[in-house]
């Protein structure tokens, strides 16, 4: 883990850009897009019921969106995840409710024009995100129970077009195909 306290300033004073992000944070390229690494996990297991049974009580990774990589594909986790904006610019969440309602919320440091620091996906809820300008958005996400590829499901686009065939137009962009 990097010790040195990180900023949006590299030590000559000028601005980190996305490759400063990925490589000063060991950032790798992640299934759902972006780039990630993770920074912790709880040394200490908790049982569930989910494949597998045992998971870390608590995971956090860095996530980065690029203007090369914008989309955060679709996806469902069946753990509670928190979203910490970080750096760079405002990243858009697509999120879609246990009853299917759609809401956008805009992960940035701009309080005045509505967008929210940080944001609360429960479990079971779909979720895609997309930088939608600048070069880059730098997130800190934190899951509990701990993440796990097997709690994950990535969207495909027949079962969406079935599960939600009124939001489909909307939501194909945010589906890896």
């Amino acid at each position: 883990m990097n010790k040195q306290p990180l900023n949006e300033q590299s030590l000559l004073g000028q601005p980190l850009n996305k490759q400063d992000w990925i490589a000063k944070l060991s950032l790798v390229e992640h299934v759902e897009g972006g780039y990630f690494s993770e920074s912790y996990r709880a040394s200490e297991n908790m049982s569930t019921d989910r494949d597998g049974a045992d998971r870390s009580v608590m995971t956090s990774i860095y996530y980065l969106l690029t203007d090369d990589r914008p989309i955060n594909h679709l996806i469902k986790n069946q753990s509670d995840i928190v979203h910490y904006f970080q750096a760079g610019s405002p990243i858009t969440y697509i999120l879609i409710g246990t009853t299917g309602q759609l809401q956008k919320v805009r992960l940035g440091l701009n309080l005045d024009a509505g967008e929210v620091p940080q944001l609360i996906v429960p479990g079971g809820y779909w979720k895609a995100a997309v930088l939608e300008s600048g070069e880059y958005g730098l997130l800190g996400e934190a899951v509990a129970p701990g993440f796990d590829y097997r709690d994950m499901t990535i969207a495909k686009l027949d079962d969406i077009r079935t599960e939600f065939p009124a939001l489909i137009n909307e939501l194909a962009p945010y589906i890896r195909q």
